[in-house]
């Protein structure tokens, strides 16, 4: 499963943002998950135990970099395991990889532009599409491992170099969700944690 981005990180709206990606079992084809992922900023997750409300704005550079070790050690696993799905309806490890990466690469935009722009407007970004355009599944895992690492230290410098009132700083989702740069970085550390919940079983 998937979670969205115009629900939390994907960018069609009512696609799902990030915490899941349903796929459609006869046809192999990713089914959106339309559920609108912005709960977490007022309550602890059940099912990976973040209770993101609680997350402290500057922790989450350093969680960022936690979370990236915890990517590298799975797609350090056996490649065949990694692209194999679990089940029908739920993305292999190395799909999983490869959003997490597309999500801190993503976010580090869209952190850059709440801190240069007077309350800007997201651009769309489909993550579901994104999985299927991009071929998710036949990425190395090698490759996604160096790409995953490197932005997720470019996002967590940006959000370290973040002081003062730059925390307060807006942005919008098309969708009409609006966040500020400190709402934003509690939102876009649950995407991650989530995941690695899923490809491990190992709750927060």
């Amino acid at each position: 499963m998937s979670t969205s981005e115009n629900a939390g990180t994907s960018e069609t709206a009512g696609t799902s943002e990030t915490a899941g990606t349903p796929v459609n079992a006869a046809a192999g084809e990713i089914v959106p998950d339309t559920k609108d992922w912005t709960w977490v900023l007022e309550r602890p997750c059940p099912d990976c135990g973040l209770d993101t409300p609680r997350v402290v704005r500057e922790d989450v550079a350093g969680m960022i970099r936690a979370n990236a070790e915890g990517w590298l050690a799975v797609l350090a696993g056996d490649e065949e395991g990694l692209r194999r799905r679990p089940e029908p309806g739920v993305w292999s490890d190395l799909e999983y990889a490869c959003h997490v990466r597309d999500v801190f690469r993503l976010f580090h935009v869209r952190l850059n532009l709440m801190l240069d722009q007077d309350d800007p407007l997201f651009s769309n970004w489909d993550q579901d599409e994104t999985a299927v355009a991009e071929r998710y599944v036949e990425q190395l895992p090698r490759v996604v491992a160096g790409e995953l690492a490197e932005a997720a230290e470019t996002l967590a410098a940006g959000f370290e170099r973040v002081t003062g009132e730059q925390w307060r700083r807006t942005g919008n989702r098309s969708d009409g969700a609006r966040f500020t740069v400190e709402s934003f970085s509690r939102y876009l550390i649950h995407d991650p944690v989530h995941h690695l919940v899923d490809v491990t079983g190992e709750r927060v």
